[in-house]
């Protein structure tokens, strides 16, 4: 039961974890790829989640700072041969022998790194020996885990560093190994590319809106760090100035975020006048837009007289309307990968991404 509690735990926490890593999982996606293949997000999240239940299993429960192992490493091999005979006058069923703790422990150990195995096979492409030395690498730093005591936070180890955990571990992983060569219903991490580099050469919505956060978290980065070495007030429009047209325009349209995401805007004629006057329309109209409203609701505010109740239900209001502003932008941009504004600047979006040979 305590492995169940364990594992509940890990998906509990599961969900932040891809919180946190989802942003940076896109990026790199885009950089790759030019798209973001749905199986892949599934093999790619199964496998942290199987990560983050393995580490678990290893440190949790964690127990009062008192407890100290004094037997605390164990390095003689298949010593658990050993505990199995001395225990087998208990066995008076299978079941019995299997609910013992030192034979249940070994083919949980084998268990665990099963799918370890598979995923360094299918995805990652591992050939046997190095599938093999990342089994053992790993199993050795859970070993180590708890042989530091969760990194020296407790004074003592409060697990057994166990040889045998290390070899059962390593056989765990070279049986998933094995196992995946016989499973042929998946599609290949050679398909899986293929299609993400097919679909990648058209410009999804979604990646153009990656790109305009990108760059907008960029600009924002590289005006702060300049900040603190340069005072002036207009440091952020010179940034500005620099970073959306005059290197776009000395690169084939590309800014930094665009370029690491394999994106080029190709504007044809008049280009440093389409790439000044779009640049413009578009801060105005996702980010100038706030400040508009925000100073219409001060003086509607204002001249009303409204009491704070009525400000605040105001307020409300015109928050639900910036978000469906934002949402149908949003959804017209998933749908047909393209906009008013761009049709009006006749503005391409183009695929810079090659796929590996």
């Amino acid at each position: 039961m305590e492995y169940f509690s364990v594992i509940k735990t890990s998906i509990l926490i599961f969900p932040f974890i891809v919180l946190i890593s989802y942003i940076p999982f896109i990026i790199y996606q885009y950089h790759k790829y030019g798209s973001i293949n749905l199986f892949r997000v599934l093999i790619i999240y199964s496998f942290i989640l199987y990560l983050v239940t393995i580490y678990f299993l290893v440190i949790l429960p964690l127990p009062n700072k008192s407890i100290y192992h004094r037997d605390f490493i164990r390095l003689i091999p298949f010593s658990f041969i050993g505990d199995i005979i001395k225990n087998s006058s208990d066995f008076d069923t299978y079941i019995s022998a299997f609910l013992s703790p030192s034979v249940y422990t070994v083919i949980f150990n084998i268990l665990m790194f099963i799918p370890l195995g598979m995923y360094l096979r299918y995805y990652f492409k591992c050939s046997l020996k190095k599938s093999l030395f990342i089994s053992l690498v790993l199993s050795l730093f859970l070993e180590l885990t708890q042989l530091t005591g969760l990194y020296y936070i407790y004074p003592y180890p409060y697990r057994v560093f166990d040889v045998d955990d290390l070899i059962m571990n390593t056989i765990g992983g070279i049986i998933g190994y094995f196992i995946m060569g016989f499973i042929n219903v998946l599609p290949t991490r050679e398909r899986l590319d293929e299609e993400s580099f097919k679909e990648g050469e058209v410009v999804s919505g979604f990646r153009r809106i990656t790109i305009f956060i990108l760059d907008l978290f960029l600009y924002s980065f590289i005006t702060f760090v300049l900040s603190i070495f340069i005072n002036s007030r207009y440091l952020a429009v010179i940034v500005f100035i620099f970073y959306y047209i005059i290197y776009p325009y000395f690169k084939e349209g590309q800014t930094f975020g665009s370029k690491f995401l394999g994106v080029r805007l190709y504007f044809g004629k008049f280009r440093l006048i389409k790439i000044i006057f779009r640049i413009l329309f578009l801060y105005s109209y996702y980010i100038g837009s706030v400040f508009v409203v925000l100073s219409f609701v001060s003086f509607v505010c204002d001249v009303l007289m409204l009491d704070a109740f009525e400000v605040m239900l105001f307020l409300f209001l015109v928050m639900i309307s910036m978000m469906i502003f934002y949402l149908i932008n949003f959804f017209i941009l998933i749908k047909d990968k393209i906009i008013y504004y761009d049709s009006f600047f006749k503005v391409e979006y183009i695929n810079t991404i090659k796929k590996e040979e």
